[in-house]
């Protein structure tokens, strides 16, 4: 449990010392005399008055721990659906993006962009793995922000990237792959940083009115390796 604060520690001896000042009010003899002679309603209040206190007490001595345990469960929560190289939300968080559309008819207006960070591996091997982290990071951030909040971006496992968009026509995936592009280039001309290159295939349900969206971003993903443009 965390240290409490002074004012917690007032208001907990305060109430404390009510407590202790009730409950020792409460056996006095002529007390109970007169509490219990007073009938079945004098007698409820006095029982809830006492249970309400001990409530509050409760509550303040376990607020501290309360807190850091929301805390701790949010952090679990994090943990649970964000990948902890990229920042970008996990496997695990594509997955239950892609079971909302399982049951459901796929829309028309959907569209669907599959990355392939094609050196990775080479990186990997020829700087070192933190400088292959650090590269994910990097092309990360510019998915990202190439994104704008209107679309999901995740990590699809390894080197593979999963983008979707809603209400998404060819402009869109294309406005969206164009500034990755352009800010790949920029990557690249700054000093030192290890070369970022990557591929992408896309898929428009409106063009091929599919039923699934598996079957979406297994096409999207297809056509990865039939583009070479897109390094």
């Amino acid at each position: 449990m965390k240290k409490l604060s002074s004012l917690k520690i007032v208001q907990l001896s305060v109430f404390t010392v009510l407590t202790l000042a009730c409950i020792y009010f409460l056996t006095q003899d002529e007390v109970k005399q007169f509490v219990f002679s007073s009938g079945p309603a004098t007698v409820l209040f006095a029982l809830i008055w006492v249970l309400l206190v001990l409530v509050y007490l409760f509550l303040l001595l376990d607020f501290d721990y309360l807190k850091s345990s929301k805390q701790s469960y949010h952090g679990l929560y994090e943990a649970a659906y964000a990948d902890s190289v990229s920042g970008l939300p996990n496997r695990f968080s594509c997955d239950v993006l892609i079971e909302k559309y399982v049951d459901s008819k796929l829309p028309e207006h959907i569209g669907c962009m599959m990355i392939d960070l094609t050196n990775l591996s080479d990186v990997n091997s020829s700087y070192g793995h933190a400088q292959g982290n650090e590269l994910l990071k990097q092309f990360s951030i510019i998915l990202t922000s190439s994104a704008h909040s209107t679309g999901f971006v995740g990590r699809n496992g390894g080197n593979k990237f999963l983008a979707l968009f809603e209400e998404c026509g060819p402009e869109k995936l294309n406005h969206f792959l164009d500034d990755v592009t352009r800010k790949a280039e920029e990557h690249n001309c700054r000093l030192n940083a290890a070369p970022l290159k990557f591929r992408a295939g896309s898929a428009l349900n409106s063009e091929e009115h599919l039923d699934s969206i598996t079957d979406l971003i297994s096409l999207a993903n297809q056509r990865i390796y039939q583009n070479t443009d897109r390094r």
